[in-house]
Parts: C-alpha cells; structure tokens; sequence
C-alpha cells in the first residue's frame, strides 16, 4: 500500500521530513510541497488539500501556526504528523484532540521512538528523578531569523531548542500534573524577550521529579544527557543519539514510519497527542511565567556572533547534578 504524503512547511527543518519521506521508498508517494516561501509546489496549504487531497500530511512549521493548520488538515480527511511542540495552551490542545477525533494524529518527539526507553526499567527499575544538562551555542542570528523568534509566548530555550530532551525526561519519569513547578530564567540579549538559559524543577506528591539545567550561551557543548535515578540503580540516556550508558542502540521506530504501521497495520502509535498532555500542561506554564532576568554585560563575554556566558558548561553540569536552580548554587549573584 502506498500512501500520498504532503509536506507543509517544506523549507528549514522541513528538508529533514523530505528525506525521511525518501527513506520510507514505495510505502509513500510525496504529492506535494507547501511552504510561504517560494519554490515549492504551493504557499497556500488549503489549496494544496484540495487539489492533492493528501491521505497523510506533515506539518513541520512555526509552534504558533499549528492549530489552524491541523484543524484545515483533518478537516480535509488527512491523518497528520504534527512536528513538535503539538500546541501551546491545554486549550488549544483540547481543541485538537476533538478535531481529531476518527483520524490519526502523531506529534513529532522523535526521541520517542528511541530504543533506550523500553530498557531502561530493566536497568534502574522504577524511575525516580531524570535530569537534564544541556550547553549549546546559538548565534545572535538564531533570535533574528523569525518574526516569532525570541518572542515572549512563542518561544524560549526550554520550550523550543531543549522541547525533545524536556518531553524525553517527562516520559522517563511519567510525570503528569498536579505538579509543584519552580523555574530560574535568564536572557542575554535585552531585544529577546524569553529565555536563553534556564532550570526547571518539577517533583509531584509520591517525590518524583524532572530537572532541567540549559542554555544557548556556551562555548562548550553539552548534548542534554538525561541522568536517570531509579529504585534498582543509575543510567545515563543520550535522547539524541539513541545512547544508554554510552553504548549507541540500533533500532530507533522514525515516527511517520509508525505512523504507517498504525494505518496499515493497527500499530499503536508512538507520540499520540494525550501523551505529549503533560508536555503541553508545562509549556504553558513557562510561557506564562515571569520575563526571564536579563544578566549583566558584566557576566557575558561577547563573541563575534553572539553572547556567551563564561563557564556556562560547568554551570549547567553543577546544576545538574546538584539538582539545584542557578540561584541556589548562586550563579549570576
């Protein structure tokens, strides 16, 4: 069986679905392409539906815009891959999960296909805490390259760049709200209004708990290993690279793949939207909290390209392992 796949928002990271789309060979047929910018099959994506009438459709475009694009695809009788993060508000992700209601919707967490998952009971038992430590470099051109870049209520480092390892670590853990949540927000740039280097701490009544430690400022990399306490023992998980406890793990399901499967063969499907819930409870609660401190020059070392913080690694794998926001471990007093 063949199925008509269409792309919306086929420019920047839509590349990487064409050639997961490619992968796939006679199991898919690629019917279009839509993007706003020019050099694609169409810019109007509702017009794209009703001329190719797709039966699967990608939507890799800005967080923002993927309600009303999803809605006019499962309105059109597609099933939908949804890139990540799926919506922003529990609102809009009640709204969604009506609308798809007799369709298939799988969101983009691609590290939810990851093999290192279903072994990790056998190595730490039930899991207790996971904690993130991530050190990336972005360019001042990072925060510029949008109209939605940088700005409050669409963007930041924990619900965008870090939004794989933060969903990851909710999954690890099986966290869903009521949750007590305490963040430490800073931004480096006085033009972007959201976060460029944060932590998170999320624990629940029975004492589980996510911590998160990143940022965007760091000369040094960091992937944003998730560290792993369990009843049984210790692992550490590489999300990005399918990596347990330093060993890479063949394996990892691509998510239109399963999606496929789930159509043709009643596979249960990875990412389905209820499970990315807790995901979008906790989006929202950063978008909404507090503008996120903005740090002294005095603390920032400027490079050609962008604004790095001093010892930014360092700060971030203390963080980490301490389980301690920057403000308890007095970084940037």
């Amino acid at each position: 069986m063949t199925a008509r796949v269409a792309l919306i928002g086929a420019a920047g990271h839509g590349s990487w679905h064409l050639r997961a789309i490619d992968a796939l060979g006679e199991r898919v047929r690629l019917v279009a392409t839509c993007d706003v910018q020019a050099g694609f099959d169409y810019t109007d994506h509702r017009r794209m539906l009703a001329e190719r009438k797709p039966e699967v459709v990608i939507v890799c475009t800005p967080p923002h815009t993927h309600l009303p694009i999803a809605l006019d695809v499962l309105d059109a009788g597609a099933d939908l891959l949804l890139e990540k993060p799926p919506v922003l508000s529990l609102a809009d992700h009640r709204r969604l999960a009506e609308a798809a209601r007799g369709r298939v919707l799988q969101i983009g967490f691609q590290a939810l296909g990851s093999p290192t998952l279903p072994m990790l009971a056998d190595r730490v038992g039930a899991v207790r805490s996971a904690a993130v430590a991530g050190a990336w470099w972005r360019p001042d051109t990072y925060w510029t390259r949008t109209s939605w870049a940088g700005r409050r209520g669409r963007d930041g480092a924990l619900v965008n760049p870090f939004a794989h390892a933060l969903m990851q670590a909710l999954a690890i853990t099986g966290i869903r709200p009521p949750w007590t949540l305490s963040l430490d927000r800073y931004r480096t740039r006085a033009a972007v209004e959201v976060e460029d280097t944060a932590t998170l701490r999320l624990t629940v009544p029975d004492g589980r708990s996510v911590f998160v430690a990143v940022t965007l400022c760091s000369g040094e990399f960091v992937p944003g290993d998730i560290s792993v306490v369990g009843d049984d023992g210790t692992a550490e998980v590489g999300y990005a690279q399918d990596r347990l406890d330093g060993e890479v793990l063949p394996g990892r399901i691509g998510l239109l793949e399963n999606l496929l499967d789930h159509r043709e063969h009643d596979a249960p499907l990875l990412v389905p939207l209820e499970r990315t819930e807790p995901f979008t409870a906790l989006a929202e609660a950063i978008l909404a909290a507090d503008e996120p401190v903005l740090l002294a020059p005095a603390r920032l070392a400027r490079r050609d390209d962008g604004m790095e913080i001093p010892g930014a690694a360092g700060l971030i794998r203390r963080a980490a392992t301490e389980r301690a926001h920057f403000r308890e471990i007095g970084a940037f007093q």
